[in-house]
């Protein structure tokens, strides 16, 4: 017999599948592959169009009926490791999975109307945003990085195809371009890092690197160090993190709004899911090295994002500027790396997804046909033509300024309230004066819409049509902003349970 022969005969010692720890990631994207077989196999187009627009929330709505079944699992059994190591079944993820679905469902109720609107194909649309989804959902679970990079490629190549996806406006050719070629880079800058931690701990799982560190006194971290910058580095430009936020004003200005509004809120968490799981789990034996490089995220992040939102005159950009602020308080509880910081973090990512959402379901309304009406002045005159509209949007800026009895203003009160408890009294100053500026810009978009008529003509007089999906979405995007604001317990509980990390522990599974 061959070498070959023997070779081919060996046992094949692979890890056992452990299907009900990627059961939500499987449905998203057999949901995915359905749709494009049925685009494929079709020939009417408006069957296929809503066929696949009910294919995609059914399979959001069976990923979150498995990320229910995960989450009854691990409160009844605890954490555990799945697939030889490498993706983690615990509250930390299955909290990060909702965020992702909610994004997610209420992106597809705000593109139905968007879509027939501008005529276009919806099928590819539905696919790539569930992909993109399932990248999302990957990165919360991922106990390796090199899962935390296919799940960032996964995510981030569907995402470039739905910002270039309008093919007849040159702005969101543009933007599909500038997301690639900037997102490429990050990629490569992430990659070199997960090299260079390899190459000082000899693992890539992060487990096995948090026991490594915890047993193991390195004479020489330079290697090891490197690698941790440039990953914070490859991670910051997904959530937009000054000095990595080139992109965001121009990508958010250019792309259609929908996909603004899913991708503002679910890749931060994604991401964001990524760093607490490798920063706050893996390296927390190190955090006296990567906390002021996140300390120094967190201000560039606040101070650019809110006095760089002053001088805009387009909504869009506006709220693009306004996510670099949001990012920065994100990381305050990121820099503050215990559980309380931890646990705000998560209930600041809840809050922001559904605060971000209805800010850009309204300015996808507003936009009208070409969704090209996003200058200031077009909101003048909103609440008098379309007082509903006005009074939501009015109501997730005001969250997004901290006002009380909403979500944000809880969420940006745990973030400082947990930096104060950790001695960051410096770095809560920075967020409460940002949180000041940051107001005013919100108030500059609620003045135009209320703007007496002596002040000037009203741009925004016609009413516009509110289809019956976004309306729904509308309402559910202000009912939780409202919910998060006034029950916040719920959700706080919920986040903190979600703080029992894998990365440094966990029982082994299959």
């Amino acid at each position: 017999m061959t070498v070959l022969a023997q070779a081919l005969d060996a046992a094949v010692d692979t890890p056992r599948v452990d299907w009900l720890a990627i059961a939500p990631e499987t449905v998203l994207f057999g949901a995915a592959v359905a749709i494009v077989l049925g685009r494929a196999l079709a020939r009417r187009r408006p069957l296929v169009d809503e066929a696949s627009f009910l294919t995609a929330l059914v399979g959001v709505v069976a990923a979150g009926v498995f990320t229910f079944v995960q989450w009854v699992v691990v409160d009844g059994d605890g954490p555990y490791q799945a697939i030889a190591g490498m993706v983690a079944v615990d509250g930390f993820a299955v909290f990060v999975r909702t965020v992702v679905l909610i994004a997610t469902f209420l992106g597809l109720l705000l593109s139905a109307g968007y879509l027939r609107r501008e005529g276009l194909e919806a099928p590819e649309y539905h696919a790539l945003m569930l992909c993109s989804a399932t990248g999302m959902m990957l990165m919360a679970s991922a106990n390796d990085l090199i899962v935390v990079f296919l799940a960032l490629e996964i995510l981030s190549i569907a995402l470039y195809v739905l910002v270039a996806f309008d093919r007849r406006r040159v702005t969101s050719q543009e933007a599909g371009l500038k997301y690639f070629l900037l997102g490429s880079f990050s990629s490569a800058v992430l990659l070199y890092g997960i090299a260079l931690v390899y190459g000082g701990t000899g693992t890539t799982n992060l487990t096995r690197i948090a026991r490594f560190l915890a047993g193991t006194t390195l004479l020489e971290e330079g290697v090891l160090l490197t690698g941790l910058v440039l990953m914070l580095v490859g991670l910051g430009f997904k959530v937009a993190a000054a000095p990595f936020h080139m992109w965001a004003p121009d990508v958010y200005q250019g792309s259609p709004t929908p996909v603004v509004s899913f991708m503002g809120g679910a890749t931060k968490a994604a991401a964001f899911a990524a760093i607490l799981r490798v920063y706050a789990g893996a390296f927390e034996l190190y955090r006296v090295d990567w906390r002021p490089a996140v300390w120094a995220l967190a201000v560039l992040s606040l101070v650019v994002g809110s006095v760089a939102a002053l001088v805009q005159t387009d909504v869009k950009r506006m709220l693009a500027y306004s996510s670099v602020a949001h990012a920065g308080y994100v990381l305050i509880g990121v820099q503050v790396g215990n559980e309380a910081g931890t646990t705000a973090a998560l209930y600041y990512v809840m809050a922001y997804t559904l605060m971000v959402f209805g800010a850009f379901a309204v300015v996808t309304v507003v936009g009208r046909r070409g969704d090209r009406r996003h200058e200031l002045a077009d909101y003048r005159g909103l609440a008098g033509a379309q007082p509903v509209l006005a009074a939501l949007l009015t109501l997730f800026l005001l969250a997004q300024a901290g006002v009380p009895l909403t979500g944000g203003f809880v969420a940006k009160l745990s973030v400082f309230d947990a930096a104060v408890d950790a001695g960051q009294y410096w770095l809560a100053l920075v967020g409460m004066l940002a949180a000041a500026v940051s107001a005013f810009v919100y108030l500059r978009i609620v003045l135009a819409m209320y703007a007496p008529e002596d002040d000037g003509p009203a741009v925004a007089a016609r009413p516009v049509r509110v289809d019956l999906a976004a309306a729904v979405a509308l309402a559910i995007a202000a009912a939780g902003v409202l919910f998060l604001g006034l029950l916040p317990d719920v959700v706080l509980d919920f986040a903190r349970d979600a703080t029992q990390l894998l990365a440094a522990g966990g029982r082994a599974g299959a």
